[in-house]
């Protein structure tokens, strides 16, 4: 029963699923704990975040971050919605698009998973080089609702920047944009990257310089996936 489940339902069998699960999960497991360990200097983070916070004020003149907050916390259902969007939108919704898309679009797996994988190494980068406190803890008005239990043993909490909530969205949008078929469900991921932007920062986690550089990120990852998978497909057809 089980093999033909498998050959009914997974493109490349039960052995090549545990190996991409073994992959993902694997590298999230590490990633974490790298993540957790690469920069342990609060001192360097929150002098980083009070960098941004006072280039935000000398360019726009304000915190949208706090406005967001502020107009999110007087609308309980809003901000029930930015709540879940904020602790949801990285590790469900990014695990759930990945798996559907393995299942129903295998063709768009490989470049889908590789440029979430790249994007993360570069974030990690990132929190190495670029600690940086969170808007919710540099105490200019957010009110710090967070209560991260055991996953402060593994995560580094002063790694604002980039903001791979803002990578990984943009990522999910452009690929389940592009192999989606019916158009509420393109509209929807379309939708997505400016959403989560929102969430993320009326949750106080992140400014929107940090949304500017996981946009770009996000942006580096995919041009090097694609670029690499263009050049190898060119390279096979001229042979």
């Amino acid at each position: 029963m089980v093999a033909v489940v498998g050959r009914r339902y997974l493109p490349r069998g039960w052995g090549d699923l545990g190996r991409q699960l073994l992959i993902w999960f694997g590298f999230a497991a590490l990633y974490q704990l790298a993540r957790g360990f690469a920069d342990r200097n609060p001192a360097k983070a929150f002098a980083n975040g009070r960098h941004v916070v006072q280039f935000e004020t000398d360019t726009v003149h304000r915190l949208y971050e706090l406005t967001f907050e502020r107009f999110v916390d007087q609308r309980h259902l809003l901000e029930t919605a930015v709540s879940w969007t904020y602790w949801n939108s990285e590790f469900t919704v990014v695990g759930l698009a990945v798996l559907w898309v393995y299942l129903r679009r295998h063709d768009a797996f490989v470049g889908f998973r590789n440029s979430v994988l790249l994007a993360n190494l570069i974030g990690l980068v990132g929190y190495v080089f670029v600690p940086m406190a969170p808007p919710r803890m540099l105490g200019v008005g957010f009110v710090n609702q967070h209560r991260d239990g055991l996953v402060s043993l593994a995560a580094n909490p002063y790694a604002a920047m980039p903001s791979l909530h803002a990578a990984d969205a943009l990522i999910v949008s452009v690929v389940l944009v592009g192999v989606c078929r019916n158009w509420w469900a393109k509209a929807l991921w379309v939708a997505w990257p400016a959403w989560v932007w929102f969430c993320v920062m009326a949750t106080g986690n992140h400014f929107w310089l940090d949304c500017v550089a996981g946009v770009f990120v996000a942006l580096v990852a995919m041009t090097a996936v694609y670029n690499a998978r263009l050049r190898r497909t060119f390279a096979v057809r001229r042979a």
